[in-house]
């Protein structure tokens, strides 16, 4: 067998991104997937790298930050490498503000982002002006950011995946040998087996539904309305999403699509009449601490964690990546208290 250094399982976008990561630091790559490349969560069409709001600041919210501030230079390496597009852009993001409450707390946030953000990127509050691609806004003011960005997942899976074979990995689809250290970024299914090697709960599957739609908006910012993400592609289409559904009784797309066509025709009535060209739904892997868990698997030596990407997957899959090969290949561990799978292990069972 031909040396590897690293074995990633999973196909999703904190497995190829963490193997993309393993690589560039000249490690030999070896990415195992039992199903298909993005079969779980990561294989969805909506691609929001969004921030959360800037205030009530925390190391969540800063490692956010940093994986949004350093996508467009590592995607731009990624397409480079492979000759593939990803779908990434730096766009922007238009939010409707309901009322005059709404808009003083988001005038106050604008000193927040200043702060918070460095002046990488700017939160503020704007007028609205009418455009067709803006949110109906009651109270006339729109809270515009520029920090968010898009991505296209299917895009940006192949792009990873081709960058990943053009420097020499292994991307397998099937089953094959662990070689190596061994990152297990499997989703669902991986939350369940480290539930069980715990014998506590430590993470669950959140269903997720989203749509896409024919309409050409590639250069306009995306929306965010009450929850539901509007999010231009550079494919001329447009994704719905999501739905957040903590039960369901089937896994495929039901009619709750339904309802998230009719809120987003309410949001933007230019959507009226856009055709539906896909319907997706998966299960997103949610840690019982609500963010990713990163690091070593207990009593595995050899054997490390990388889930938990829940909605913000894309958006932090930069930064995880970066921190997990560092911890890998060079035993270097800077990963955030929040996100340490002892913190996991805490929350999920109240052990000290």
């Amino acid at each position: 067998m031909a040396r590897v250094d690293v074995t990633v399982r999973g196909g999703g976008i904190f497995g190829l991104s963490i193997a993309w990561a393993c690589l560039r630091r000249g490690a030999i790559v070896r990415v195992i997937e039992t199903v298909a490349l993005g079969a779980g969560s990561s294989g969805g069409v909506v691609g929001a790298l969004s921030p959360h709001v800037p205030d009530a600041w925390n190391g969540k919210k800063a490692f956010q930050l940093e994986s949004l501030l350093m996508a467009q230079d590592w995607w731009a390496e990624v397409e480079a490498a492979s000759g593939l597009a990803s779908g990434y852009a730096r766009l922007g993001r238009l939010q409707p503000l309901p009322d005059d409450r709404a808009v003083e707390t988001a005038r106050r946030r604008e000193t927040g982002a200043a702060e918070l953000w460095r002046g990488e990127a700017v939160w503020r509050v704007v007028p609205a002006t009418g455009a067709a691609w803006e949110p109906v806004t009651p109270s006339g003011w729109l809270v515009q950011d520029t920090l968010s960005a898009r991505l296209s997942p299917r895009m940006g899976l192949a792009a990873l995946t081709a960058a990943l074979r053009s420097q020499g990995a292994e991307v397998l689809v099937g089953e094959s040998a662990d070689v190596g250290a061994v990152v297990h970024a499997t989703g669902i299914a991986g939350l369940a087996e480290l539930s069980q090697a715990l014998g506590a709960e430590v993470g669950s599957g959140v269903k997720g539904q989203a749509l896409a739609l024919r309409f050409d908006a590639r250069d306009q910012p995306q929306l965010f309305v009450d929850g539901l993400h509007i999010v231009p592609h550079a494919d001329g289409t447009v994704a719905i999403g999501s739905t957040s559904e903590s039960s369901w009784t089937q896994d495929g797309p039901d009619a709750q699509l339904d309802g998230l066509m009719a809120r987003a025709v309410a949001a933007v009535p230019a959507l009226a009449g856009a055709e539906v060209i896909d319907r997706w739904a998966g299960i997103r892997p949610r840690a019982a601490s609500r963010a990713p868990v990163l690091g070593q698997w207990p009593g595995r030596p050899g054997h490390y964690i990388a889930n938990g990407g829940f909605k913000i997957g894309f958006g932090m899959a930069p930064k995880v990546a970066e921190i997990m090969a560092e911890l890998v290949l060079e035993a270097r561990d800077t990963i955030p208290p929040d996100f340490r799978v002892e913190a996991l292990i805490q929350n999920a069972t109240g052990r000290k």
